[in-house]
């Protein structure tokens, strides 16, 4: 009798401890929030992106890997936009606006580009390197992070995979 009842009291303590640790592993790797300024003068959050597979890229106009990669994610989006690909640029750049709006309109840059700050650079882990660009799928979670140039055809076939 004992044993029945202790299992029948211990029963709902496990299934709360279960659900517990089912909840933050399914928000362990989603992607923190924002609210970001884009060089077009809007305010911009992870929301605006709901629904879509993102690559969010944190890169500077100073910074040689970030300018070689460039190419490779206007192609990306040119290809995949239609079919749900988002990238966002976030730039890190101190000098905000002034040097990185020319930049993107002399290379015809056309998605979402936003001036970071430090609750971002702190909410994604930091931004030790750059270009550090994070795969984040329709439902918001990170999938991957890639630190330093990448070629496109490992970001297209990543992309490809979640769309």
């Amino acid at each position: 009798m004992n044993r029945i009842l202790r299992a029948f009291l211990l029963f709902p303590i496990l299934m709360l401890f279960a659900v517990a640790c089912e909840g933050k592993s399914k928000d362990a790797n989603k992607a923190p929030d924002f609210k970001l300024i884009g060089i077009d003068g809007k305010s911009y959050t992870m929301k605006d992106f709901k629904g879509k597979v993102i690559l969010l890229d944190f890169w500077a106009t100073w910074c040689g890997p970030c300018r070689m990669e460039m190419p490779h994610l206007k192609d990306l989006y040119a290809t995949y936009k239609e079919k749900g690909l988002e990238i966002v640029g976030v730039s890190l750049d101190q000098s905000g606006a002034q040097v990185v709006k020319p930049y993107i309109e002399q290379n015809g840059v056309l998605f979402t580009s936003l001036l970071a700050d430090e609750a971002v650079v702190k909410a994604y882990g930091g931004i030790n390197a750059i270009p550090t660009t994070f795969l984040i799928d329709k439902k918001g979670r990170i999938q991957k992070v890639y630190r330093g140039y990448t070629d496109k055809r490992v970001f297209e076939e990543d992309v490809k995979k979640l769309l």
